[in-house]
């Protein structure tokens, strides 16, 4: 009884030191996991400065194929409005749009209905699920992009052949056009689709990644020879760099949720979280089946037995399974010295009249309250009980 009569002393609440030493190799690794993520966000502030731009010189520009074009006869101009872009079209341009995925549906559909009988041609690069299905209608983006980047023609498209391997390996498309060219495939979908028009000699070309017209990647496998194939049909080319500050972007009639801003991938990536999150709980729940008893490898003292379990019930808010606990163990002992076997200790009309007989003061004492009773209200009053039930198994060990 003594076991139990100290658990109420015992603290079960951590103090402010025990919560830190638990929780510092936690903290430490946040804070240095944001320090690394503030680290490279300021080293590659710039890295995108100029991306796919044909007048950066940056490792993610494209003023190298620009000069190539140059050298051939291909002007370039750079516009960043749709109305420019739109304005543009002719049998002897080519529009090459950077981000598609930038332009909102109104800007997609205007865009396309402007190049559709033009007779030009329209590159589209790295184009998604938000973008590819308005700019060239019966093109599917595959939600999986693919897993390699330099990628054989395998299709007879003369600028594919000519140009061999190259970097493609990017958004994977689906079409159903019959007439359609379908190069660069990876696992049975291609990375590069080139759509004739219905009438005229316009096309639409449709390229899975931006590689081939990166400063840092041109020289690699057959990305220049593709890309000036690609741009230097028309004499003249076009490259729409989608702007924010565009005005026609702002069309009210033009509504796109926050999912429909969001990468298929992002999409795909979440629910693989999910799941895998959802795994690990069932993973880390109770294991089935019926609990196995082990022997303990070492020795475990009583006091610290009776510590943790009284942590647990205080953590818990158990104050019946705690009170239930200490009445349950002190019947068991009061029994034989009543008189009463062990199996009848639980049981008030054999053990309350024995108990009573060896009491020598039984003023105020309510044993069946004390013994059978509710459990307590509130911590004070599990503390009494405890206090009670030692009292009284030493009153009936009294001699």
């Amino acid at each position: 009884m003594t076991t139990e009569a100290t658990l109420p002393s015992t603290s079960a609440s951590p103090t402010a030191r025990q919560v830190w030493t638990r929780a510092r190799g936690i903290a430490l690794a946040l804070v240095v996991l944001l320090a690394g993520a503030i680290t490279i966000a300021v080293l590659r502030s710039d890295a995108r400065h100029g991306e796919l731009d044909p007048r950066s010189a940056d490792p993610g520009g494209s003023r190298a194929i620009a000069e190539l074009l140059a050298d051939r006869g291909v002007d370039t101009r750079v516009v960043t409005t749709l109305d420019e872009a739109a304005s543009a079209a002719g049998p002897d341009t080519t529009l090459l749009i950077a981000v598609p995925d930038l332009l909102t549906r109104s800007q997609q559909s205007r865009l396309h209905d402007a190049f559709a009988g033009s007779g030009g041609r329209t590159v589209l690069v790295a184009s998604g699920s938000a973008s590819v299905e308005r700019l060239a209608p019966g093109v599917t983006a595959d939600p999986a992009t693919s897993l390699d980047s330099t990628l054989s023609p395998a299709c007879d498209l003369p600028a594919a052949r000519r140009a061999g391997t190259a970097e493609t390996g990017g958004v994977r498309y689906t079409t159903t056009h019959l007439d359609a060219d379908e190069c660069y495939p990876s696992e049975r979908l291609a990375t590069l689709l080139r759509i004739p028009a219905e009438t005229g000699d316009g096309d639409t070309v449709v390229i899975g990644a931006p590689d081939i017209l990166l400063n840092n990647r041109l020289d690699k496998q057959g990305n220049a020879s593709l890309a000036l194939q690609l741009l230097g049909s028309r004499p003249h080319l076009v490259w729409y760099l989608p702007s924010l500050s565009d005005t026609s972007a702002t069309d009210t009639d033009d509504e796109r949720g926050f999912f429909d801003l969001l990468p298929s991938g992002w999409l795909w990536g979440t629910l693989q979280l999910f799941i895998a999150a959802t795994l690990a709980a069932l993973w880390r729940a109770r294991r089935l089946g019926p609990l196995v008893p082990e022997k303990l490898p070492v020795a475990i003292r009583a006091s610290e037995t009776a510590e943790g379990r009284a942590r647990l019930y205080r953590k818990a808010d158990a104050r019946d399974r705690a009170a239930s606990a200490l009445r349950s163990t002190t019947r068991t002992r009061l029994a034989p010295l009543a008189g009463v076997p062990v199996p009848q200790a639980h049981t008030p009309e054999a053990l309350l009249p024995a108990l009573s007989s060896h009491l020598h003061d039984g003023e105020g004492q309510d044993l069946h309250t004390l013994l059978f009773g509710p459990p307590p209200s509130d911590d004070a009053a599990l503390i009494a009980l405890a206090d009670q039930l030692d009292a009284l198994e030493r009153e009936v060990r009294r001699p």
